[in-house]
């Protein structure tokens, strides 16, 4: 099968274009970026090209990978050249706005919106979790034929709608992401973070991990995730609210006031998750990973 990853010459589509040419297919990656591209090309061993348009008219598959605020403008540029058989692909980290221009450009009722939840570090999908978004009854069963190919290569698949995904995406992406960028901010104050580092426990060397990770990525990624997911000002602003509540209670030397509304927390979490007690093992096994 051919297949064209619009954008192949980013991380992730870089990781897709290696996925598929181990499944089999034939590959035709494209970018803006000439250097970028070529370096790719050679990397991957695949044709590399700047031009869109014709990488779409000789593939059976589209697979879109490109920043979120560019997305529309792809699509609208390729549509016109899409046919109703080919097989269309956004693995964009949002979904709603995606999706709609998908169905406002693009001929081909086959499509499939997924959003694969891990990164370019990524060895293979076994797993992995990826997030299915059908809109209609067509591509609920492209959706559910997905479902079947991802999960026999032992990946975890849920399948929601675009705008359930983007709800879910506040809290998961946009809110983790922001704490983590908000501590790492906050911990580079210290002037002793260097002996900080050597002298920490379990929690700051994972705090320090996840802090470290989000930054390191794209920022115009992060950025567009941050302006695009729905309502996350909001839940951002009720975390900056809850974080002062808590700071509060530390102004005040309110001991008894800090352990009370700790033990509420702690209450409400064994409610929501039975699993709730066996977290500060889990850490443990998480840093041993690392």
């Amino acid at each position: 099968m051919k297949i064209a990853v619009i954008g192949g010459s980013g991380n992730m589509g870089r990781w897709f274009a290696r996925f598929a040419l181990k499944e089999g297919h034939q590959v035709t990656i494209t970018g803006r970026n000439k250097a970028k591209l070529r370096e790719a090309g050679k990397q991957l061993t695949v044709e590399a090209t700047t031009d869109n348009i014709e990488a779409v008219r000789r593939s059976q598959v589209i697979m879109i990978s490109v920043p979120i605020d560019n997305f529309e403008a792809v699509v609208e540029q390729i549509g016109p050249h899409t046919s109703s058989e080919q097989l269309i692909i956004d693995i964009t980290s949002v979904k709603a706005l995606p999706m709609a221009a998908i169905h406002r450009h693009i001929k081909s009722r086959k499509v499939l919106g997924m959003h694969p939840m891990f990164g370019p570090g990524a060895r293979d999908i076994a797993n992995r979790s990826f997030m299915l978004t059908p809109t209609n009854e067509e591509e609920q069963t492209i959706a559910e034929r997905a479902r079947e190919y991802l999960e026999k290569r032992e990946a975890k698949v849920t399948l929601v709608s675009p705008e359930e995904h983007d709800e879910i995406m506040t809290v998961v992406l946009g809110l983790s992401h922001f704490i983590a960028i908000v501590a790492g901010d906050t911990i580079l104050r210290f002037n002793r973070l260097r002996q900080v580092g050597n002298a920490s426990g379990i929690t700051f060397k994972l705090l320090s991990t996840l802090t470290e990770s989000v930054i390191s990525e794209d920022p115009e990624l992060y950025a567009s995730l941050q302006m695009c997911l729905p309502n996350l000002a909001e839940a951002e602003k009720e975390f900056q609210e809850k974080a002062k509540a808590w700071a509060d209670l530390v102004a005040k030397k309110d001991r008894d006031g800090f352990a009370r509304k700790m033990k509420t927390l702690k209450a409400r979490f064994n409610t929501i998750n039975p699993d709730f007690g066996k977290a500060y093992e889990d850490m443990y096994k998480l840093l041993d990973m690392l």
